[in-house]
């Protein structure tokens, strides 16, 4: 199999050979450096790569200028943007997705120490890099049961009843997505909307508040005690597992410092296992574009309680990872593109509505 080519874009000679020496020691990737912008655009025809890592702030043309220069002669090129976990990166970060980014990862906080800022390397940027490059995920997931004339596991059906709440897990390439599929729900909503995008602190807050202005639905960044209520989305907090509770007529969001799951926190799973309890079969669960198969044990739960989920599509997700997954395993009640998945939670939310009253506790 022919190596990943990665163009490595970074002004700081030390990141430069911290990249360097964690990525070429990968089998399955090749490593060049350019030292800025200008420099990297200058190298694309001669070292042809297959995915560019790119870091926001360098002199003569930083990242985001770089980023727009690429954008106008190459569509599709992979770019990872490699940013400082700071609210002034965060917001060149989401500045930098909205102009073409694909994914994004932030920088160790401490940079002089090389074997931590290595095993970061590892373990978050080069996954990245391979799913953005095409290579099959390698992620342990539960082992299917074997082939059987009757399926291994048999849902109920979905119940008739109206849905209560949209619980919606999303990864790479979720700002975009969400930037797409969000502002085309109606502020007449009548049901809340709970959603985890794996991010970090301080990038969760920005995305909320750049969504808000777009939305016609009020979008915030969930916080413990806030009640959920129509037409309002509630995006977890980085660095924090969101959960929901009952609290006699109410439904509020609470946030814990549990251990991550599936490497995670906020975690799809634990949003989803919280949301299935609360509400039973009156959910809709939507799983869309990302890495690894967070949302598979939780939408798992929701089929169990007789809930309803849908998934995005292999061709409109940046990686059919989390979706993947999901459709695989026969779990999805539809599987649409992005450009159809606002509307169907439409359809889906006012299906049964005005015939069954909604219940004031479950």
């Amino acid at each position: 199999m022919a190596k990943i080519k990665v163009l490595v874009v970074d002004d700081a000679v030390v990141v430069r050979r911290i990249l360097t020496d964690a990525l070429g020691a990968d089998p399955q990737l090749e490593v060049t450096t350019a030292a800025n912008g200008r420099i990297a655009l200058s190298k694309l025809a001669l070292f042809n790569p297959d995915i560019v890592t790119l870091d926001i702030e360098m002199p003569e043309l930083d990242g985001l200028e770089t980023l727009r220069e690429l954008r106008k002669t190459n569509k599709k090129l992979p770019v990872i943007m490699f940013s400082t976990l700071t609210e002034r990166g965060a917001s060149a970060t989401l500045d930098a997705l909205s102009a073409g980014a694909n994914d994004y990862v932030t920088k160790p906080a401490n940079i002089g120490s090389v074997s931590t800022a290595i095993a970061r390397i590892k373990t978050e940027l080069i996954p990245r890099i391979k799913a953005l490059c095409g290579v099959p995920e390698t992620k342990s997931v539960p082992a299917p049961a074997p082939p059987s004339p009757a399926p291994a596991v048999a849902y109920p059906p979905t119940a008739a009843e109206p849905i209560e709440v949209v619980a919606i897990g999303i990864s790479t390439g979720g700002p975009n997505a969400l930037s797409t599929m969000l502002p085309l729900l109606p502020a007449s909503l009548p049901v809340p909307v709970v959603i985890v995008q794996h991010m970090p602190p301080i990038f969760t807050k920005l995305l909320a508040d750049r969504l808000d202005a777009q939305c016609e639905i009020d979008v915030k960044e969930g916080a413990a005690g806030m009640e959920l209520r129509p037409g309002m989305a509630l995006i977890a907090a980085g660095g924090t597992h969101m959960v929901v509770q009952r609290q006699g007529l109410r439904v509020v969001a609470q946030t814990t410092l549990d251990a991550p799951e599936n490497s995670c926190r906020p975690a799809v799973d634990v949003l989803f296992r919280s949301v299935a309890a609360a509400y039973k079969s009156r959910v809709l669960a939507v799983v869309m574009t990302g890495m690894g198969n967070d949302g598979l044990v939780g939408c798992r739960l929701m089929r169990q309680a007789g809930a309803q989920v849908i998934v995005q599509d292999e061709k409109s997700s940046v990686v059919w990872g989390m979706p993947g997954f999901v459709a695989r395993e026969g779990l999805a009640h539809r599987i649409l593109p992005l450009g159809e998945i606002a509307q169907e939670i439409v359809r889906r939310v006012e299906l049964n509505r005005a015939s069954k009253p909604l219940a004031a506790a479950v």
